[in-house]
């Protein structure tokens, strides 16, 4: 028996938490896991974790590898979320940075890693178990029976909690962003599982920022500017590099070019001067150089969430604001989130 793993299903974002009387068969809310989706195949005797984009996870987490198959009391095929969690027992919270680590070449690094930042799976979806696909049946019944499944199953692995009271998932979205969650998720109680459509529904934290213009990446098509880097001044007086803006339109990003060009720092010869931006795991061969800008123009922008730093994810352009001031663009601006200690948000 081998389980085909599927795209998986997605969710459109919603501004508020929705209504559960707008929908016929009504909803259950979920916490919003911020981590690697991960489609876990296990069929009595190997284990495969593929990923939202298809690339497989497996070598990445043998943690979880020899969980799945020592715990899992039948084969099965699980939807859900790869997290990792740090801090000290009663504060802890999800760690991007120590998950992302673990996409490394090396074979001893992620094993060492493996010991000291182990990951936890938490389900949330069953699409097989034995021999029976569950695609096509409701959700409802997928939950009823992945809770049957996982009832008894220990750590790292894990079910999600849920609710249909849409006043416990508002909730949610204030208190469990104090332990590195992103936001709530709501799914049609009546739906089929729909690999890679949008038929659930996110709503994320969302805030907006004053930050300074720091440079922009030209876009991929070698015309107009496919990426604005932002930053923002710490109580050391520094500017730091935060985070990026992109998704503009075709007309915007060769009009940003224009408006932009008497900013763009030059040297001795006139020729703009560049940088050369941070790399990720997951993009270590693209080209990360940008134009330097002269830290003068200040624009609002949308944004989540904090990771250390930086902005968690690539922020959204608002507005210029012309009437600010670069260096009044610091940290003391964004909101301040209580912590929440992980082990209640699984409990």
């Amino acid at each position: 028996m081998r389980y085909e793993i599927p795209a998986p299903m997605l969710a459109k974002a919603a501004t508020s938490v929705p209504d559960p009387e707008k929908f016929p068969g009504g909803l259950l809310y979920e916490p919003k896991w911020d981590g690697f989706r991960g489609l876990v195949s296990w069929n009595g005797e190997t284990v495969e974790i593929g990923s939202r984009g298809a690339k497989p996870l497996t070598r990445y987490f043998p943690e979880l590898v020899e969980a799945v198959s020592r715990l899992l009391p039948e084969p099965c095929l699980l939807d859900g979320e790869i997290v990792v969690a740090t801090g000290p027992e009663g504060s802890q919270r999800l760690d991007w940075e120590a998950l992302s680590q673990r996409i490394h070449p090396a074979a001893s690094r992620v094993l060492k890693l493996s010991t000291e930042t182990p990951a936890m799976f938490i389900a949330f979806d069953l699409l097989a178990v034995g021999d029976e696909d569950l695609q096509d049946r409701p959700f409802g019944e997928r939950r009823e029976r992945l809770e049957r499944l996982l009832g008894d199953v220990p750590h790292p692995l894990h079910l999600t909690r849920t609710t249909t009271d849409p006043a416990d998932a508002r909730r949610w979205l204030a208190e469990f962003e104090g332990a590195g969650l992103d936001g709530v998720v709501a799914k049609p109680l009546d739906q089929p599982y729909a690999p890679n459509k949008r038929t659930l529904f996110k709503v994320k934290h969302a805030r907006t920022a004053d930050v300074v213009a720091l440079g922009y990446r030209v876009h991929k098509s070698g015309s107009g500017v496919g990426s604005l880097l932002v930053g923002l001044y710490g109580e050391d007086g520094v500017l730091r590099p935060v985070g990026g803006v992109a998704a503009w339109s075709d007309a915007m990003r060769l009009q940003l070019i224009e408006d932009l060009a008497p900013l763009v720092e030059r040297d001795e010869s006139g020729e703009a001067v560049t940088g050369e931006g941070e790399r990720s795991r997951f993009s270590s061969s693209k080209d990360t150089s940008f134009v330097r800008l002269r830290p003068e123009r200040v624009l609002e922008v949308r944004y989540d969430q904090l990771e250390g730093w930086r902005f968690r994810h690539t922020v959204q352009f608002e507005r210029w604001r012309e009437d600010r001031e670069a260096r009044s663009c610091t940290y003391e601006q964004l909101e301040t989130v209580a912590g929440y200690d992980l082990a209640d948000v699984i409990d």
